[in-house]
């Protein structure tokens, strides 16, 4: 007596609904986050009646200066005499940083001085004041 020969059955995974499902995916992800549109103190930029806006964003550390003297970045709270330590780790890491400084405009001078002074201690030279269009 001969026996016959099971064949194996092809087990495949379904597809078609992979699109909806990657599509459902994005716009769940799109709705539920949140993108921060400042990362800084609340400050009243000075006007300018010509500005130069920087290309990449990629390799820009910020620096924001309030009116009240406090100075944050990337979103905390530091000492003027700190940022030398801080942006010199910075620079280390990335050797093309650009510092951008985001002062009120009501912001003593003596205040921007001695950030630049700690910026040039760091080996920070490439400096940005930024501004507001008139």
């Amino acid at each position: 007596m001969q026996f016959k020969k099971k064949s194996k059955m092809k087990i495949a995974i379904p597809t078609a609904s992979m699109p909806d499902i990657v599509f459902m995916l994005i716009f769940f992800f799109m709705v539920s986050s949140v993108l921060r549109t400042h990362e800084g103190l609340n400050v009243l930029l000075p006007k300018a009646k010509q500005i130069e806006k920087l290309e990449s964003r990629v390799h820009v550390t910020y620096i924001w200066v309030s009116k009240e003297g406090m100075i944050s970045i990337d979103g905390r709270l530091f000492q003027v005499q700190s940022i030398r330590n801080i942006m010199y780790e910075k620079r280390t890491t990335d050797p093309q940083l650009i510092v951008s400084v985001r002062a009120d405009e009501l912001v003593n001078m003596e205040m921007v001085s001695s950030i630049h002074k700690e910026l040039r201690l760091a080996d920070a030279l490439a400096v940005n004041y930024s501004t507001r269009a008139m």
